[in-house]
């Protein structure tokens, strides 16, 4: 009696491994929604007559929109390039970003975008790889940068100082692991 439960009890956790193992090679495909809250740093100097680039980074948590509510699910960290039009106030953006998931898994980013300076700018966001449970990500969506807050500190003889605040917001951001 006592080795067929052993052996019950073996079998069960035979099942209960193999399960789990075919559940992580499955592949996952879903649709969710993405929220961060960035700070950024950087210097702002003059690049032709009528044109002004930044070069900076913005850093941020990522939140995840679920029936339960926002939840927290890592950092964002993306170096930024911004192009800014003096005359007419136009934006080009692009950010190569790395989310880092609590667990420490990773999912790397671009980020393209176009709009006007202060007022935000809107494009695309394409994964681009991961690590650990993250390895093999693609998939992308829209995404909407906007600041909040901005500061510039001139500097004598070279680029400008800026720092701000914003958010950045990707409503249906399309992934699939393989």
């Amino acid at each position: 009696m006592r080795a067929l439960r052993t052996a019950l009890c073996l079998a069960a956790a035979i099942v209960m491994i193999v399960a789990g193992h075919a559940r992580t090679q499955a592949s996952e495909e879903a649709t969710v929604k993405v929220f961060v809250i960035w700070q950024g740093e950087g210097r702002t100097l003059l690049t032709g007559p009528h044109q002004a680039t930044f070069v900076g980074s913005l850093s941020g948590p990522v939140y995840v929109d679920t029936e339960n509510g926002l939840i927290r699910s890592g950092l964002m960290t993306c170096p930024a390039i911004l192009e800014l039009g003096l005359e007419d106030g136009k934006e080009q953006a692009r950010g190569r970003c790395t989310i880092t998931a609590q667990d420490g898994a990773q999912i790397y980013a671009d980020i393209e975008c176009s709009g006007v300076y202060m007022v935000g700018c809107n494009g695309d966001l394409k994964l681009t790889g991961g690590t650990k449970r993250f390895e093999g990500i693609s998939g992308g969506g829209k995404v909407m940068v906007r600041p909040d807050s901005r500061e510039i500190t001139p500097m004598r003889n070279g680029p400008a100082k800026e720092e701000g605040t914003g958010s950045l917001e990707a409503r249906e951001l399309h992934y699939k692991l393989p």
